[in-house]
């Protein structure tokens, strides 16, 4: 259903001359970073008006969504307009092929798949390709990590068509259910793009 030590896509601009008060802090325009705990209730607040229109359910909870941002912070990927969340993606590692129960609340420190419990974008910010453009950001930035073998998700049929664009590949029906929902399970081979990750800079 659809984390990062502080990495900066896009730096802050500067002013380019002194201001006679002193010197003036503009925030950048765009900016892609990991979230942390104290970005808890931004990202909640978005999940939840996201899933609870469309599903009547939430991937994360509130307490769910602090305990992933403080096991593995590295694993999220927020985007930020001005300084306020507009997108965002929250991932863990998990150690088994397929998704079970447990993996909706564990993280597996020594896992070398990433779980990508939730991508959910501001509903003013929506049918502008930010979803597709944080996915593949945060793809990117994956294939930068060398414990990570792959990364799966699982998601409602009709989300099946988005996550293919970006690169996604059909595993078939989970075995998770949640109330009435039922969900397919969803893979991206992200070592098999070594070639890329040797040009990425990583």
């Amino acid at each position: 259903m659809p984390a990062l030590g502080t990495v900066h896509f896009m730096k802050p601009l500067h002013m380019r001359s002194p201001v006679p008060q002193g010197r003036r802090h503009t925030l950048p325009a765009s900016e892609f970073r990991s979230l942390s705990p104290e970005d808890a209730i931004s990202v909640f607040e978005i999940e939840r008006e996201a899933f609870i229109s469309v599903s009547g359910e939430c991937p994360l909870h509130l307490d769910e969504v602090r305990h992933f941002l403080t096991l593995c912070p590295e694993l999220s990927l927020g985007w930020f307009e001005e300084g306020r969340l507009v997108a965002f993606i929250i991932g863990s590692l998990w150690d088994q092929e397929r998704l079970s129960l447990d993996a909706l609340t564990l993280h597996r420190p020594h896992g070398s798949t990433v779980h990508v419990h939730v991508l959910a974008v501001h509903r003013t910010f929506r049918q502008q390709g930010k979803g597709s453009i944080l996915m593949w950001r945060y793809l990117q930035y994956l294939r930068c990590l060398p414990y990570v073998r792959r990364a799966v998700l699982m998601c409602e049929d009709f989300l099946v068509p988005f996550y293919q664009r970006s690169g996604f590949h059909v595993l078939g029906p989970s075995e998770i259910t949640v109330g009435p929902l039922n969900f397919t399970e969803m893979f991206y081979p992200v070592r098999g793009h070594a070639f890329m990750r040797r040009n990425s800079g990583c």
